[in-house]
């Protein structure tokens, strides 16, 4: 993290952007160990509130995942073409809430960066990129080090086999999606993951699972309830 990012979230009480993913838990350590003040995990869900809308994960998931974090989860529901809305919505109440800043896990593309500037702004949110601008292979070798797990619950099907559904992320997996002729970061949505376990976690979140299922060109692990 540079060094203007340590400082601006530092004191500050914070929300996480929250996919349930590996770059939200990473942005989300950093944060917490540059001094922000942990409040809520935000995630969006699909228009029937059952699951979160890019990784499929069912909202109970998601609050289990808080809990083990020691932070509330906030949800709103909506259609990608309400997305900005409701999520602007949630930010607004963020910050009535006395809520200052927002944390994102980002890496390297611009267009989503550009994005969260704008809707903080909107709302008077600072936001906040821990892992922006570094080596995609280092944050991957990080999480990793630092002892999270996370396994792959969701894959574009024109650039992984299915077989990678399940997955855990550790050094052959990496190895095996270079192999296959992709960026293992995943940063450009080539897969999806669910942290589980890690240094930020009371106990591990458990995880059922529950066959497979394929909409807009992804293949998802269904994590049951």
């Amino acid at each position: 993290m540079t060094t203007e990012m340590a400082e601006s979230i530092a004191g500050r009480r914070f929300f996480c952007s929250w996919s349930g993913g590996k770059d939200s838990c990473l942005a989300l350590y950093h944060a917490i160990r540059n001094g922000g003040r942990p409040e809520a995990l935000f995630t969006v869900l699909t228009e029937d509130g059952v699951r979160s809308r890019s990784h499929g994960l069912p909202r109970s998931f998601v609050e289990s995942q808080g809990k083990s974090l020691g932070m509330r989860a906030v949800f709103c529901s909506a259609t990608w073409q309400q997305y900005e809305d409701a999520f602007l919505a949630v930010l607004h109440e963020f910050k009535a809430s006395g809520i200052e800043a927002g944390v994102f896990g980002d890496i390297d593309v611009a267009s989503h960066r550009e994005w969260v500037r704008r809707v903080c702004h909107q709302a008077g949110i600072l936001p906040v990129h821990p892992l922006w601008g570094r080596d995609r292979r280092e944050l991957l070798q990080e999480f990793i080090n630092l002892g999270f797990l996370a396994r792959i619950v969701a894959l574009n099907e024109e650039q992984l086999d299915k077989n990678f559904l399940g997955k855990s992320i550790r050094a052959q997996t990496i190895a095996e999606m270079a192999k296959a002729g992709i960026d293992p970061s995943g940063e450009l949505g080539e897969y999806h993951t669910v942290v589980t376990d890690g240094p930020l976690f009371a106990s591990e979140v458990g995880l059922r699972t529950g066959g497979r299922e394929s909409h807009d060109g992804y293949c998802f692990l269904r994590v049951d309830p």
